[in-house]
């Protein structure tokens, strides 16, 4: 009964913190699929100089820890005195993690890309088709169904990610828990065991809708 008295106790402040967690990740997840899209298009078809700018941004995020970029957006950047780099937690935990997603999503898009064989590019320049063309109505299609399979992973990667930006202070999931565990100093294992079980609510539908659309939209056959 105690433990029960305590779950209802802790549950809204659990709950708030998801909420928030669900908010960090659904932006980031979107406004970063977006951009390492861009990215990941631009490495393919924008030259040598636009490849290698962009090679080059994505093994510096990938190759430093995220909390470094969480603290370089939150506290170095306002240093500089540029008002509009004078960010709130919210947004600076939302630029970091949308960067440090965009760097994987642009390497899915470039690795599908390249395993379309070369000679469907080739087949529909012969019928006329520009580059671009060939890109965007017979690569693309098929390189598509091949993104989506570790797509999902990386986007629950993301959200369990979302425990970092606690450290400035975002009362997200994690966070929330924490302050329960201060209210509650002998019920660790049961807070953090319900933080764990709400995480896992969150992730498991996502990786559930990865595999549905894997089976749905992502088995092709790539003639070779």
């Amino acid at each position: 009964m105690n433990e029960i008295k305590i779950l209802e106790a802790v549950m809204p402040f659990l709950l708030e913190g998801l909420w928030m967690t669900f908010k960090i990740s659904l932006i980031t997840i979107l406004c970063g699929s977006v951009l390492g899209f861009v990215v990941g298009i631009l490495r393919m078809v924008g030259g040598w100089a636009i490849s290698t700018t962009l090679g080059l941004y994505i093994h510096a995020l990938r190759g430093t820890p995220f909390l470094v970029h969480l603290y370089i957006i939150y506290f170095v950047l306002p240093t500089t005195g540029i008002s509009w780099l004078q960010l709130e937690a919210f947004p600076a935990a939302v630029i970091a993690l949308s960067l440090y997603t965009s760097t994987y999503v642009a390497e899915i898009v470039r690795a599908a890309i390249e395993a379309v064989p070369r000679g469907q590019s080739e087949a529909a320049r012969s019928t006329g088709m520009t580059y671009l063309q060939s890109m965007w109505y017979i690569v693309l299609p098929q390189a598509l169904k091949l993104m989506i399979p570790p797509m999902g992973g990386i986007y629950v990667i993301i959200i369990k990610g979302t425990s970092i930006v606690s450290v400035i202070g975002i009362a997200e999931l994690v966070r929330a828990g924490e302050h329960a565990t201060q209210r509650h100093p002998k019920e660790l294992m049961l807070i953090y065991g319900m933080t764990a079980l709400l995480y896992f609510a969150y992730c498991y539908p996502v990786l559930r809708l990865a595999r549905w659309a894997e089976t749905k939209f992502g088995s092709v056959r790539l003639p070779s």
